[in-house]
């Protein structure tokens, strides 16, 4: 387990590699023991994995020649309908032919019962990368920030609501900071506690949030390959343990109007020559500039824009402050080494998308050498509804490339069609007062 530790802190992506070779060295030995199985994760655009289990002897020879995964997991619905055939999304359902998964030993973890899970990168048969894999897409903004010489550590905050199989929360009330009244969260809060310290996840602290089962359990800070790996991960063990204490775990952007699970990014930068980043100048004012046109990419589902409009803390207007939590950037920590916490996302939106709009944003604000505004200053708002984050996708294309912009724009349409093509208990309720 400790040869697949997560250290603190900042890496570039050559020190990833390395410790991917090593890792895989490491991993051979695992898997030459009877029964040992290898479960090959790739991360997709709904914020959770396309998966495939291999075994036996057959699953070392994976980690040199790869193994194939569908391309449509890039360009499918949530329900894994295929998207319609336009533009860059084209090469990926026509003929529903095979990427190749490439493991990325560097991210290996125990899931116990002798199997290993790994995140897989995505390549073409040609070998060159699939450029819609939020990975690839999260890898390039990465070696973009490092041609300026800087290097990010990121800590990401995914809040989760807990709830049994009638689908009432596992705490009548919110249970904040709480000790008490927590009581019956205790069973599978302590299995969970061990599931993820076996699994070498490195979590840092863990508490009961605000709202009735909520709860968050935060992993430290690492390179932001892995800890945007590492957060899915921890969902995988979270739903794991809790189905087996007949419970669902929740991570709704809304799990009810007027609450909300965040997902929290904590970011601070590393320049590899020694001099200090201008984290609060450029990068800040760069970011801040472009939240509104990014709002897709912080809220990709119909219930994202629900916790925009009415959760409290809402990030919707955006602002940032002096360890403020009512402004969606908290510039926290101590003043030698500050770090800023972004509080646009909700714990539905895709990790890898959501750090690379944010280094995006923010490579272009110190490479243009905007100055941030004073703090407290409202400086405009997130887009308010989806078809309304679908008008600013041009931006989106500047930062992200036109086809990472076609990609999310499709993925956005299709969930604006699809809440458009189903009869709610809201329109009931509404219905039922024309009468």
């Amino acid at each position: 387990m400790t040869a697949f530790a997560r250290p603190a802190g900042p890496r570039s992506l050559a020190a990833r590699r390395a410790a991917g070779v090593a890792g895989a060295a490491v991993l051979r030995g695992v898997l030459a023991e009877d029964g040992a199985r290898l479960l090959l994760l790739v991360p997709d655009p709904h914020a959770r994995f396309a998966a495939v289990e291999v075994a036996g002897p057959f699953a070392a020879s994976v980690l040199d020649e790869g193994y194939g995964v569908c391309s449509y997991v890039f360009a499918w619905t949530p329900s894994r309908d295929p998207l319609p055939v336009s533009g860059v999304l084209g090469g990926y359902l026509e003929g529903f032919g095979d990427l190749r998964m490439r493991p990325d030993a560097a991210s290996v973890i125990p899931l116990g019962e002798r199997t290993w899970a790994v995140v897989c990168d995505a390549e073409w048969p040609s070998g060159v990368a699939a450029e819609l894999a939020p990975r690839e897409v999260l890898r390039g903004q990465l070696a973009a920030l490092e041609g300026l010489g800087l290097v990010p550590s990121v800590g990401i905050e995914h809040e989760v609501v807990f709830r049994d199989a009638a689908g009432a929360p596992l705490t009548g009330h919110g249970v904040d900071y709480a000790l008490g009244g927590t009581e019956r969260l205790l069973p599978l809060l302590g299995e969970l506690r061990v599931a993820l310290d076996d699994a070498g996840l490195g979590a840092e602290s863990a508490r009961a949030e605000c709202h009735p089962g909520q709860y968050e359990v935060v992993l430290r800070h690492r390179d932001a390959l892995a800890a945007c790996d590492d957060v899915l991960l921890q969902q995988v063990v979270v739903r794991r343990v809790a189905a087996r204490h007949g419970v669902v775990a929740d991570y709704l952007a809304a799990p009810e109007v007027g609450q909300g699970n965040s997902g929290h990014i904590h970011l601070s930068l590393s320049a590899v020559d020694g001099s200090e980043p201008d984290l609060l100048g450029g990068f800040l004012a760069g970011v801040l500039r472009d939240a509104r046109a990014l709002t897709g990419v912080w809220a990709p589902t119909w219930n994202s824009y629900v916790r925009l409009r009415t959760a409290p803390f809402s990030p919707l207007e955006v602002r940032w402050g002096y360890d403020d939590r009512t402004a969606s950037v908290r510039v926290a920590g101590p003043s030698s080494s500050p770090r800023l916490e972004f509080r646009f996302a909700g714990a539905d939106a895709q990790p890898h998308l959501v750090v690379a709009a944010l280094l995006a944003a923010g490579r272009f604000g110190l490479e243009e050498g905007l100055r941030a505004p004073e703090a407290g200053v409202r400086v405009g708002s997130l887009a308010a509804s989806p078809w309304e984050a679908l008008s600013l996708f041009g931006r989106v294309g500047q930062l992200l490339g036109a086809d990472v912009a076609a990609q999310l724009g499709a993925l956005l349409t299709e969930e604006i069609e699809s809440g458009l093509d189903v009869v709610t208990d809201w329109q009931r309720r509404r219905g039922s007062l024309r009468s």
